[in-house]
This record gives structure tokens, C-alpha cells and sequence, in this order.
């Protein structure tokens, strides 16, 4: 059973950068896609970046493109979104997650391929 552990949330002003972290356990990091998502007060936990254990173009909301990044160091077993440029849109609890399966891929991504979850860092960007 893989443990993700997130950290980095906090409070910014619109226009801010946060960068957050995911240490996940386990041996096998490496060949898993992992994601971030977010869920808003009333609203559904939504995919935000995916990125994939080969070379592959991660996956972005079109919300978050050209403002977030997604990367990881399978040395260190950590996932990363730097997020830049914050809206107050984007306040929400951030959570990163592993794929179900290994070997998959960012393609055709979805919540439903992604299984083990963290327990959620909040990110609250005011105006």
C-alpha cells in the first residue's frame, strides 16, 4: 500500500507562485503516473497534471495550462506542481494520487485510473 504525503499548500495573494510536494513510499514510483488534482468547496475533485513514468507530455487542465507544472524525482520518490501566476480560482484542497496500474499512460486521463490518494494540502490564493 503506497502512503502519499503532501506539503507546500498555504495562503498567497493573486499572482503568487506555491510549489507543492508529494513524497510517495514504496519501490515502484517510478513506473507509476501520478497526478495532482484539486477539489473546491461544493465542487467535484477535478485532474489538474498528470505525468507519466516514461517520456510523455503530461497532461494539464486547460484552466492551468501554461501557469502549472508537473515534474518528479524518482531518485527521491516526490512529485512536484509548481503553480504560478494563482488566481483566486484556483483556492482548493490540492491532493496527489497514483495510477492504478503500472505502466500507464497520460493519455485519455481521468480520476477513475488513479487509485492511492494523499490527504490533501490546501492552497487558498485571495484577490
Amino acid at each position: 500500500q503506497v502512503q502519499l504525503v503532501e506539503s507546500g499548500g498555504g495562503e498567497v495573494q493573486a499572482g503568487g507562485s506555491l510549489r507543492l510536494s508529494c513524497a510517495a513510499s514504496g519501490r515502484t514510483f517510478s513506473s507509476y503516473v501520478m497526478g495532482w488534482f484539486r477539489q473546491a468547496p461544493g465542487k467535484e475533485r477535478q485532474l489538474v497534471a498528470a505525468i507519466s513514468w516514461r517520456l510523455e507530455t503530461p497532461y494539464y487542465a486547460d484552466s492551468v495550462k501554461g501557469r502549472f507544472t508537473i515534474s518528479r524525482d524518482n531518485a527521491k520518490n516526490t512529485v512536484f506542481l509548481q503553480m504560478n501566476s494563482l488566481k483566486p480560482e484556483d483556492t482548493a484542497v490540492y491532493y496527489c494520487a497514483r495510477q492504478w496500474d503500472l505502466y500507464g499512460s497520460v493519455r485519455s486521463v481521468s480520476l477513475a485510473d488513479f487509485g492511492s490518494w494523499g490527504q490533501g494540502t490546501q492552497v487558498t490564493v485571495s484577490s
